[in-house]
């Protein structure tokens, strides 16, 4: 609200104040003219101040109450036309730290958190912070004022035992606000954590539609969110209900000091020591008086509530960074792209390890496979590769550069990667390809998109590279989406080069046009090959093989089958397994064949 960088706002902040405090001491005015258009419409003329002659006549006054009302709310509006950015700009501020800050979590964190949840508390702290924001500065500091002003002008014109009585009205009223309120934030956290909930199983269950339908459980996902809208309904039924009896406690504890005030100043007038024009000002003022008493209560009950609306966002902002740069990290200097990984144990849990002690290097311009069962630990070598995680002992190297020595940033800006499970962005097929490289122009895309052999199939596309590729790339094919994954690592053009099970997914016919690709994009990088189907590793220039988080095995493929040991064995499972699919599939084509030759026959039969 007072930004250190933003000279403007600053000044907006200052006027903003200065505009509060004079709309204050014209909202003063407004009884006073009343109550002088009152003693003037009595008769009661000596009890007028030395106004202008013209402001005498009653209607004249009566006009003067209006105007001064109607400048009040000018700078009431000015106040707040002022502000607007100043708090907009405190919202976005927030917003944004929180954003970039769930971006600096680690990959554990992202892998045990649940989207709709989290979506929906930073939906809601930045509406909270926006609340917070705005009541502070626009109603606390105004409310505290007016309470000033209001003491001093009955304590100077009628008494402290008038000051007394609304002191002690204000003190209950706020006292029985903030109990009510504080009682009201433990129903509201229940609401909140029953709309977290429910706001998850339908984020959840729409990203598996697919799912949903597979198995025909449409009505126990609706009976799952509907549990949870029923506590969210219960909950929110007692927020009103408690919110009914906190205002009509309210009103009883007004009402009780007004009553009283009211008493005192009317026997004042029939003592004739007060004029009929005192009596309505008192009650103006009161009434005046009752408005900011009214926001005590509900800037007390919004402030409480947007902190606990936000306290969950604080609550992200407070998660610590797992993987941080180390003071003075330098940036990663790729000279050859030698990988190297040296006695590397690491573990997700301390209590199951998952590599134990493995060594091996991936030469410059080389490519080394890593095979073995799953479990075995093949893919998160390329976790700690891109260092999503930090291992526990031993170290690995880029070009002998520690990778904990380096920056983030560096590191995975040198690093390529076309995962088994390709994800894209609902957004178009030029947009997923460019992000390799944001600033590349269309040539560099077609081109890429080109080379990952999916350039054909973008053309024949009726919106080509505008064409929307659906939430989380689902209108494409599998191996269309790795293709265009293909293209953007194309378009980054990394000196070195990860496929984690790039293939592991597809049809076999698929698989043999995706590895073509994948052999040119490897083509003079140093490529560290994570790998299910052995076909695709035949031409690696070393395989190792991991079995329970050590290695097994290592060599070249026929080195590796002479042995007749782990790598043989899969080898031969997934040579049978592929013999027997393709059987299958002659057998299909066969018996399809035989279908149609038997339906032209009969067709010529017929003729």
């Amino acid at each position: 609200m007072w930004p250190a960088d933003r000279a403007d706002l600053k000044m907006r902040v200052v006027w903003a104040t200065l505009f509060l405090v004079t709309a204050k001491l014209v909202l003063l005015l407004v009884p006073y003219f009343f109550k002088w258009a009152t003693d003037a419409l009595d008769g009661d003329l000596s009890a007028l101040p030395a106004l202008p002659a013209f402001l005498i006549a009653p209607v004249m006054l009566v006009v003067a109450y209006n105007v001064v009302r109607l400048v009040q709310l000018g700078f009431n509006q000015l106040r707040d036309a002022l502000f607007a950015r100043v708090g907009q700009h405190a919202v976005r501020q927030l917003a944004y730290r929180t954003f970039v800050h769930l971006h600096t979590l680690s990959l554990r964190f992202h892998l045990e958190r649940r989207t709709g949840g989290l979506s929906r508390i930073i939906e809601r702290g930045v509406k909270g912070i926006e609340t917070i924001v705005r009541f502070t500065i626009l109603n606390t500091l105004p409310t505290v004022i007016e309470f000033a002003l209001v003491a001093i002008v009955f304590a100077v014109a009628y008494g402290w035992s008038y000051v007394a009585v609304i002191a002690v009205t204000v003190w209950l009223y706020t006292w029985f606000t903030v109990r009510a309120s504080d009682w009201r934030i433990g129903i509201r956290r229940e609401m909140n954590d029953s709309d977290t909930d429910a706001n998850t199983k339908a984020i959840d269950s729409l990203l598996n539609f697919e799912t949903v339908k597979y198995f025909g459980n449409e009505a126990m996902e609706a009976r799952r969110f509907d549990r949870s809208m029923a506590r969210y309904e219960v909950a929110a039924t007692r927020i009103w209900t408690s919110l009914g009896w906190l205002n009509f406690g309210q009103g009883v504890i007004f009402g009780a000091g007004m009553a009283t005030v009211m008493v005192m100043s009317a026997l004042e007038v029939a003592a004739g020591t007060h004029t009929l024009g005192d009596f309505v000002f008192v009650n103006a003022m009161l009434m005046q008086l009752s408005i900011p008493l009214n926001f005590i209560g509900f800037i007390y009950r919004e402030i409480r509530q947007g902190l606990t609306d936000i306290e969950q966002m604080f609550d992200l902002l407070d998660v610590p960074q797992e993987i941080t740069d180390r003071p003075g990290a330098t940036a990663l200097e790729v000279s050859e792209g030698a990988i190297r990984f040296d006695d590397v144990h690491f573990a997700y849990d301390a209590s199951r390890p998952i590599l134990k002690g493995i060594s091996f290097e991936v030469p410059p311009g080389k490519t080394v496979a890593i095979v073995g069962p799953s479990g075995a630990g093949k893919s998160t070598i390329s976790r700690l590769l891109f260092r999503f995680y930090d291992i526990q002992q031993g170290t690995i190297t880029i070009d002998g550069q520690d990778v904990r020595d380096v920056t983030q940033e560096s590191l995975r800006g040198a690093i390529g990667m076309v995962p088994q499970d390709t994800v894209l962005f609902n957004d178009t097929i030029a947009y997923n390809i460019r992000y390799g490289r944001t600033e590349a122009g269309d040539e560099e895309v077609e081109k890429a998109a080109d080379l990952a052999q999916i350039g054909a199939f973008i053309a024949q596309l009726p919106e080509g590279y505008r064409t929307m590729v659906g939430e989380r790339g689902l209108k494409l094919s599998g191996g269309e989406k790795q293709r265009v994954a293909i293209a953007r690592t194309i378009l980054k053009a990394p000196p070195i080069l990860i496929l984690d099970e790039a293939t592991s997914a597809l049809d076999t016919h698929t698989e043999q046009e995706i590895q073509s690709a994948l052999d040119l994009v490897s083509r003079g990088r140093t490529t560290l090959v994570i790998a299910h189907r052995l076909s695709t590793v035949i031409a690696a220039d070393e395989i190792i093989v991991l079995k329970d988080g050590v290695i097994a095995e290592r060599g070249t493929h026929r080195a590796l089958l002479d042995c007749r040991g782990l790598y043989a064995e899969m080898w031969d499972r997934q040579r049978e397994a592929t013999e027997a699919e393709e059987k299958l599939r002659r057998a299909r084509e066969t018996d399809e064949m035989g279908v149609i030759v038997r339906r032209r026959t009969a067709e010529v039969g017929e003729a």
